[in-house]
């Protein structure tokens, strides 16, 4: 397969599209993000990279806190307006209508709308020059009741998750191709998880069909 040759560019995707929210009080803001990933698992990690222009940059400079709210598609023009408009001329809270609910361990508000939210503490800044990445550890985390099926299992796919690709926002859609580790995974095991999961698709049926006479 020919490659070509480009110059060096920021070129990885797909990445999340997330909206972080800082700053307390009548200095709350929202700022979406698209730098951001899992760096440790325990104790949990996570990063924001920031412009240093930006309105947040300070406000999570100087407080140490941030929450990683995530996104889907529903949430997308929202998404997009607190990624182009600046938190020192607007209220993106008031503009998106969204409600910012307390968090439990940070100061800085979350997003009520968002399906998963991750409260942050800042552990370490490492200094670029366009941006700087703030790493901090997630303190709590909170997931909407509604994500999890009658197994309390969080099927991801049906959340509508959104990512950033080269400029534009796109759903995360698709059905799961494999579980970590299915390459190697032994026949047995691979019939096991088969049949629970028709299993899971019969109870689910059968609930569904069950909700539908209840209805008539």
């Amino acid at each position: 397969m020919a490659k070509r040759s480009l110059k060096p560019g920021t070129l990885l995707c797909p990445v999340p599209a997330v909206m972080v929210t800082c700053g307390s009080g009548d200095e709350k803001n929202i700022i979406t993000i698209a730098w951001t990933g899992i760096v440790n698992s325990d104790p949990p990690m996570t990063y924001v990279s920031v412009r240093k222009s930006r309105h947040s940059h300070h406000l999570i400079e100087e407080s140490g806190e941030f929450v990683i709210n995530a996104t889907t598609e529903e949430l997308a023009f929202a998404t997009d307006y607190c990624g182009v408009k600046s938190g020192r001329n607007v209220d993106k809270f008031k503009e998106m209508k969204l409600t910012p609910i307390p968090a439990e361990k940070v100061s800085c508000p979350m997003i009520e709308e968002s399906p998963v939210n991750l409260e942050c503490k800042v552990v370490e800044v490492h200094r670029y020059p366009s941006h700087d990445m703030f790493v901090g550890e997630i303190v709590a985390m909170h997931v909407d009741e509604s994500i999890f099926d009658e197994n309390g299992k969080m099927p991801v796919e049906s959340i509508g998750l959104l990512t950033y690709a080269h400029g534009h926002y796109m759903g995360v859609k698709r059905k799961p191709i494999g579980r970590f580790g299915y390459s190697v995974m032994k026949a047995k095991t691979r019939k096991r998880l088969n049949r629970e999961a028709h299993q899971e698709r019969v109870e689910k049926n059968r609930a569904r069909r069950e909700k539908n006479v209840k209805k008539k």
